[in-house]
């Protein structure tokens, strides 16, 4: 690696470094730039960046750095460092189908709003949801507010842009008397996959928690499943098993009954298969999984899935609808929406009522009878029409007050409506107490 430094006015010298060919086009690539101060000063600086490139750490001047290189240099340095591998596999997919094609040729330090803009707009018009161009959104502006700190560029020409709005998905889900239809339809899957929806159906869990299950996470007599891992696949065919990304991902869940005896059946099961292959059943063995313990494919399980749905009449289902299914039923059973949060795994109670308030009127109403069922008690029947009486009674007054004399209605601060109504304070027996002996 060679470099040269070149004296260009009184207090200003060019530093030239050859970087090698670019791999595509085969063009000599050289490195330019400016230093003010004395000789010594761009002397240093050259060091400094020969080190860079022997290290494999160099990074363009933005200058010259165009976006595609940018996105390439943060994808290798920040986000393989800092993101899971699956994450980092999304942003690579991004990158190169969509934002390095289009905007990769511009200069770092030409981007504009106007550019990100117009690139929403045109994938739109070309047929790419509001959602996906969400997304390739807030990559890039995630992207370069890094190169914002970085000094890299000035301001995050982002933020001049209002993306597309996603519209809302219609949430499809099992009603409870569409349950048996669709388990009867799973019962003709290949084993063992009518156990994973069944228990997907009845925990609310998400496809790469329930495929992540080990036989250390089941206890069959407490009803309880702890969830401590997940399972993905990249892209390469690798199975990479992680933590849960939340803190409150990582959870209990409460088995009801039926799924705590149907998993009791199926372990049976899997032992006997492993009596046969010769090898005893473990606690860090995959509860679902082939015979020889492999875990499932991911996108087999979702195949799978889709199938059994299009011959139980469900068109369109999807396999994460069996997570909103478990919700829909909860709030329909009256089940607190805490609760269901922590089960889901959450982050706040905020994120299920986003998701899931359009379920809640029917909770509304149903808490309404109860605190009504809850005082009928100690309400006299004759009474419960009184407490809201219409304006064409006249024999109204607060009982234990003396009614108001003629003339007194426009000196009471009392609202007319409150005036007109008789209420009755009802004291159990029991409780009562003589207040003037």
């Amino acid at each position: 690696m060679q470099g040269s430094i070149r004296k260009r006015s009184r207090a200003s010298w060019q530093i030239t470094i050859d970087t090698g060919r670019d791999p595509a086009t085969g063009k000599r690539l050289r490195h330019f730039e400016s230093v003010k101060g004395i000789k010594k000063d761009a002397q240093h600086r050259l060091a400094e960046l020969l080190i860079t490139i022997e290290k494999g750490s160099y990074i363009k001047s933005a200058r010259n750095l165009t976006l595609a290189d940018y996105l390439t240099e943060w994808l290798k340095n920040h986000a393989e460092l800092h993101c899971r591998p699956r994450t980092t596999e999304g942003y690579r997919y991004i990158m190169n189908r969509h934002l390095i094609p289009e905007l990769g040729r511009i200069r770092l330090s030409d981007l504009r709003p106007q550019h990100i803009s117009m690139y929403c707009s045109e994938a739109v018009r070309r047929g790419l949801s509001n959602r996906t161009v969400l997304h390739d959104f807030r990559l890039l502006h995630k992207a370069l507010r890094d190169g914002v700190k970085l000094g890299m560029i000035g301001a995050n020409p982002c933020d001049g842009v209002e993306p597309p709005r996603p519209t809302d998905r219609e949430m499809r889900f099992l009603r409870p008397e569409n349950v048996d239809k669709f388990l009867s339809s799973a019962r003709q899957a290949p084993w063992p996959y009518y156990y994973l929806f069944y228990t997907m159906l009845f925990t609310g869990l998400r496809r790469s928690e329930a495929l992540a299950l080990t036989w250390g996470n089941i206890n069959l007599g407490l009803w309880m499943i702890s969830v401590t891992q997940t399972l993905h696949k990249l892209s390469g065919g690798k199975c990479v098993i992680q933590p849960p990304k939340t803190r409150k991902s990582r959870r209990q869940v409460t088995m009801p009954p039926s799924l705590a005896l149907l998993l009791r059946t199926y372990k049976e099961q899997v032992e006997m298969q492993r009596l046969l292959t010769g090898k005893a059943l473990s606690d860090t063995d995959f509860v679902f999984a082939h015979p020889d313990g492999t875990p499932l494919d991911p996108s087999t399980v979702t195949h799978v899935f889709l199938k059994i749905a299009h011959r139980a009449g469900f068109e369109g289902l999807r396999l994460h609808d069996l997570r909103h299914s478990y919700t829909s039923l909860m709030i329909a059973a009256g089940v607190n929406i805490k609760l269901i949060s922590q089960s889901l795994g959450h982050a706040n109670i905020g994120v299920t009522l986003d998701t899931y308030g359009h379920l809640l009127p029917s909770m509304a109403k149903t808490a309404a009878e109860q605190f009504d069922n809850l005082l009928k008690p100690w309400i006299h029947e004759e009474d419960v029409g009184k407490m809201s009486a219409d304006d064409t009674e006249t024999d109204t007054r607060l009982e234990g007050f003396e009614p108001t004399t003629p003339g007194s209605e426009d000196r009471c601060s009392c609202p007319l409506s409150y005036r007109r109504t008789t209420y009755r304070i009802l004291v159990p027996e029991s409780s009562r107490v003589n207040l003037f002996p």
